[in-house]
């Protein structure tokens, strides 16, 4: 993830479902599984999504994390051990916005989404799951003469989130035991050919949420125990083979809760991977650019700021990409910039009522910004 000529660009992971996909996706949440279908649904919905992430321009692409209820929930389907209660996940900054948690909680994303707590020992479950993604992916991609592809899969940390411990003695050994039971799918993506792109909200949303009435010290300590848990479960991936990405939750909420990246990002840079994805576009985190004046990029990593705003239904100005695109190039060095995306576009499957138009005219605003920052950085040539 790395280009000495140009500005490649790529994006966060989840892409809007197409109705006929949610509907077997919602069904099989509920418990009612038509294998044949959903996989051929799944199929489709990778394949029409892997062409229109070529066609708008996008150089890393990946499956939209169509087979996936959730970016982090679905792995409840491929690890033994979540049979336990489940739980809520209250916002810090929506507290004291009666409206905007109402529609939060309203969302059909949310209402489907099972997080039934850890109540044994943990194992892989479904040890094709992975596997099946990859080759979905790997011919999607193969057939559309996509540049690079990427595949996201939960932390060990967020899965801790989302998931409540009723089995192990402390959240240490439980995180460890999650580490290990996902190690299999980040392995089976590596051996794929593919980046693998470790989600981790649990790094910064989890201080407003799970964290919130904790010191920012006691949040660091944790984190801490998530990026060691992180690093043992990829100790097999070249570090070049992984990405991650850092995040205060995709959710229409004021977010004036978020822990600054001042706060947290000496302990992001001990993660093993070497591209790390950040929200930059978004209004409460746009301002952060500015950091890199004060805070050195470690030598080996990779930036990928976010140039484009998920929740935003505006399409985005190719000048203001390129604008964002350079402010980062400015302060840490145009090859160590790659152009991003926030976050998800549809986190949970169904989420928003996203228009399945949208985000590939903002990821196509995304490229011509890419292109037109290309030509200021890396000359006429790059264009």
């Amino acid at each position: 993830m790395r280009s000495t000529d140009r500005f490649l660009t790529t994006h966060t992971g989840s892409l809007p479902r197409p109705d006929e996909l949610l509907e077997v996706i919602f069904a099989a949440q509920d418990g009612e599984v038509d294998k044949a279908l959903l996989e051929e649904r799944i199929l489709a919905a990778v394949n029409d999504s892997v062409a229109k992430q070529v066609a708008a321009g996008v150089d890393s692409v990946n499956d939209g994390e169509m087979s996936k209820p959730s970016y982090a929930t679905y792995v409840k389907d491929r690890l033994n051990g979540f049979g336990g209660t489940g739980q809520s996940y209250p916002f810090a900054d929506i507290e004291d916005f009666p409206k905007i948690k109402a529609r939060i909680a309203d969302d059909p994303g949310r209402k489907h989404r099972r997080t039934p707590g850890c109540n044994g020992p943990i194992s892989v479950k479904d040890f094709d799951a992975a596997g099946r993604d990859m080759e979905r992916l790997t011919a999607a991609a193969k057939a559309e003469g996509a540049h690079g592809i990427f595949t996201s899969a939960a932390s060990p940390g967020v899965i801790s989130l989302f998931f409540k411990n009723e089995y192990y003695k402390d959240h240490e050994e439980y995180v460890f035991a999650i580490a290990e039971g996902m190690r299999h799918e980040y392995e089976t993506i590596a051996a794929a050919g593919a980046l693998v792109q470790l989600d981790c909200p649990d790094l910064a949303m989890g201080r407003h949420v799970h964290y919130r009435n904790d010191s920012l010290e006691d949040f660091r300590k944790v984190s801490e125990i998530h990026i060691a848990a992180l690093n043992h479960a990829v100790r097999n991936i070249p570090a070049e083979q992984l990405r991650m990405h850092l995040c205060w939750g995709n959710y229409p909420g004021p977010h004036h809760c978020d822990v600054p990246l001042q706060d947290i990002i000496d302990i992001v840079w001990k993660a093993k991977p070497h591209a790390v994805l950040i929200e930059a576009a978004n209004p409460r985190h746009a301002h952060e650019w500015a950091l890199f004046d004060d805070v050195k990029l470690p030598e080996g990593k990779v930036i990928v700021p976010g140039v484009i705003e998920p929740q935003s239904t505006y399409i985005e100005h190719p000048e203001l990409v390129a604008q964002r695109i350079g402010h980062y190039a400015d302060k840490v060095g145009r090859e160590n910039v790659i152009a991003g995306v926030d976050c998800g576009f549809s986190v949970h499957a169904g989420m928003g009522d996203v228009d399945l138009a949208l985000p590939y005219a903002k990821l196509k605003a995304m490229a011509e910004g890419a292109r037109i920052a290309s030509e200021k950085y890396f000359g006429k040539a790059a264009a």
